[in-house]
């Protein structure tokens, strides 16, 4: 782990704020990943408990990080923000729920149009990716010990992906990237195993009516069944921010 220099004061809570807000927003640490332990932090930084405890408040005040007390702190999904130069469109913060509404309003404009032209324009390699990413996440919600939230996140993330590459559209594919993992809902409910497994069972089956369409060839299907995915996320990701 990267170390930060030692400093005295609240500016040593402020560069250990500095490097774990760097680190998780730029996706070094993904949504649903754990932190380092307060031990480990101490360790690698040189700092004191308090200063730790400090940092973690702050992060945790900042919506980035959700502590279970008796398992440690765990990354919740950041806001959007600016990769490699390219601005990510957003009108609110995305660790709102506002916010993140706004976001899966924006997926489905993209989304669902990508999903409908892979299935016009699929080659039979991006036809296999779309098949293949489909299956690593389901392979993965249906295991008997399934994947854990941060390793569904990424294989939930590589399947939208792969049906944005399919559409062969280079700026669909750009808005994804840009938008990176980052856009998949993280919420604090999905950062239990158990309930990640059993929301993962029901996105698989989503998103194999997805891949089904593209690879038959079924633009309207394909973009409906997009469509229909994207609004059960939103569904999904009020009841669980909401507890409703």
């Amino acid at each position: 782990m990267t170390s930060t220099p030692a400093r005295s004061g609240p500016s040593r809570t402020e560069a250990l704020v500095d490097h774990l807000r760097r680190r998780i927003v730029g996706g070094e640490l993904v949504p649903g990943q754990k932190l380092p332990s307060e031990n480990q932090l101490v360790t690698a930084h040189g700092v004191s408990r308090t200063v730790v405890r400090e940092a973690i408040l702050r992060l945790q005040a900042e919506g980035l990080v959700h502590t279970r007390r008796g398992s440690g702190s765990f990354v919740l999904t950041p806001p959007a923000v600016h990769d490699a130069g390219r601005p990510v469109p957003r009108t609110t913060p995305t660790n709102s729920v506002a916010g993140r509404m706004d976001l899966i309003d924006y997926r489905v404009a993209i989304e669902s149009e990508a999903a409908a032209l892979a299935a016009i324009r699929r080659s039979e390699d991006m036809a296999e990716g779309v098949q293949r990413a489909e299956r690593a996440f389901a392979a993965s919600a249906g295991a008997s010990n399934p994947a854990g939230p941060a390793d569904l996140l990424r294989l939930d993330f590589a399947f939208h992906r792969s049906v944005a590459e399919a559409s062969g559209s280079a700026l669909m594919l750009q808005a994804l990237d840009a938008l990176g993992p980052a856009m998949i809902a993280m919420p604090r409910a999905r950062l239990d195993e158990a309930g990640a497994g059993r929301r993962a069972t029901v996105v698989a089956a989503e998103h194999a009516a997805v891949a089904a369409a593209v690879v038959d060839g079924d633009a309207q299907g394909a973009a409906a069944a997009m469509r229909t995915h994207l609004r059960n996320s939103a569904r999904r990701f009020l009841e669980e921010s909401t507890g409703r």
